[in-house]
């Protein structure tokens, strides 16, 4: 069913208009045959460039929307409650291309930047290793300057795209100081030496690319470093708290589209006579799942909007990302127990919906280290702070 939406911007609404209209035209017809195919969409990002939609948090000056990161974030919600993998892909690409559009130089950003946004380059993030998952400062690869190039080697697990991408942000070690030893390089995936192995298989999100990165003596031009030397970990820690609402959007959008089958499903079953959705048990069930999506969707935007005020939002990042992650497993479990056995089967997408959910909680940061994050920031302390918002009132989209 539609979503209520306060959105800051008659533009704003207009974006998620079209939006929808996208999501059921071009995702809808494909989804549950892409999945089942585990076929990547390429075009499908491509399709959304071009409407404008993957740069949209990103300066008109550079070839963004120049929206406010709320706006964004409910467009990748959008998207999410149809085709989950395209709503991760929209996600990680745009973070792909944060280092360059917050570090990057001028003559950096102007050369690659709105290929980037428009679609017609799709990103990968590469920080995730083997051995080194939370805790990127163990990270081993290497980057070794040698003239006016850098010689990377190492290889980069969990990478989304990896292998379909058509650059690759990487973060390697320039030297062995642990948190400053890192930097971040923007890799062509043409480069000579790099290489993509087989995909994972995957128990969910099967339409989105996941395979580990060889990057064996792979040469790139000096001018691909982003920010200076040793400035690689801010960089990636910076980008993943944005990357942490993104994927909360994400799943919020997940749990959307398993509600709305479920209340669906609920109102044309009928036992006993009469729908199951009048059956107080299961009635309840659903009412527990709505409350828990909109509660999702409170949590990321209210961080958004500290964002967007240029405030501190790292806490509720974690906070957006733990509470939709946790809710989208909870709301597509019982979105299988609303069909019964019909929702086990995979005549129905509601398995579907539920394979998908449990990787939310595992990347961009697993829901154990959301509660870390959560729990040093609490142990700092801290002063709150209220904010007036700015702007021209809100326009109301459903």
């Amino acid at each position: 069913m539609p979503v209520s939406r306060l959105v800051p911007s008659q533009e704003a609404a207009d974006l998620l208009d079209l939006t929808r209209q996208l999501a059921r035209d071009e995702l809808a017809p494909r989804v549950v045959q892409a999945e089942a195919d585990e076929a990547f969409p390429r075009d499908v990002f491509r399709t959304l460039g071009r409407a404008g939609l993957l740069g949209l948090p990103y300066g008109e000056d550079v070839g963004g929307g120049g929206q406010p990161y709320e706006v964004y974030l409910q467009v990748l919600e959008e998207l999410a409650a149809v085709w989950a993998s395209v709503g991760v892909g929209v996600s990680v690409h745009g973070l792909s291309c944060f280092g360059l559009a917050t570090r990057g130089t001028p003559e950096q950003q102007q050369r690659w930047l709105p290929d980037m946004l428009g679609g017609e380059l799709l990103g990968a993030y590469c920080l995730s290793e083997p051995h080194a998952g939370s805790d990127p400062a163990a990270m081993r690869a290497r980057a070794v300057r040698d003239g006016d190039s850098y010689v990377l080697t190492g290889d980069k697990a969990w990478t989304t795209h990896g292998g379909q991408a058509d650059f690759y942000k990487v973060m390697a070690r320039t030297s062995d100081d642990r948190s400053r030893g890192i930097s971040c390089f923007l890799v062509p995936a043409d480069a000579a030496g790099l290489s993509a192995d087989p995909a994972e298989r995957k128990m969910g999100l099967t339409g989105s690319t996941t395979a580990t990165m060889r990057f064996e003596g792979v040469r790139i031009d000096a001018d691909r470093l982003l920010g200076a030397e040793g400035e690689g970990l801010p960089i990636a820690l910076s980008g993943l708290d944005a990357g942490r609402l993104g994927i909360a959007a994400v799943a919020t959008g997940l749990a959307q589209g398993a509600l709305d089958d479920a209340v669906a499903y609920a109102r044309e079953r009928e036992t006993f006579g009469v729908p199951i959705i009048e059956h107080q048990g299961l009635g309840f069930l659903l009412a527990d799942m709505a409350a828990a999506v909109e509660t999702s969707r409170a949590m990321y935007l209210a961080a958004a909007r500290l964002r967007d005020a240029g405030q501190p939002y790292g806490r509720q990042a974690s906070i957006a990302k733990l509470v939709a992650t946790d809710n989208a497993m909870k709301v597509t479990t019982d979105a299988v127990q609303v069909f019964g056995g019909y929702g086990y089967t995979r005549d129905f997408p509601v398995e579907r919906y539920m394979r998908e959910a449990k990787v939310m909680q595992i990347f961009e940061g697993t829901n154990q280290i959301q509660r870390m994050v959560i729990s040093r920031a609490l142990a700092k302390g801290g002063t709150d702070r209220t904010t007036v918002a700015g702007g021209s009132g809100f326009a109301l989209a459903r």
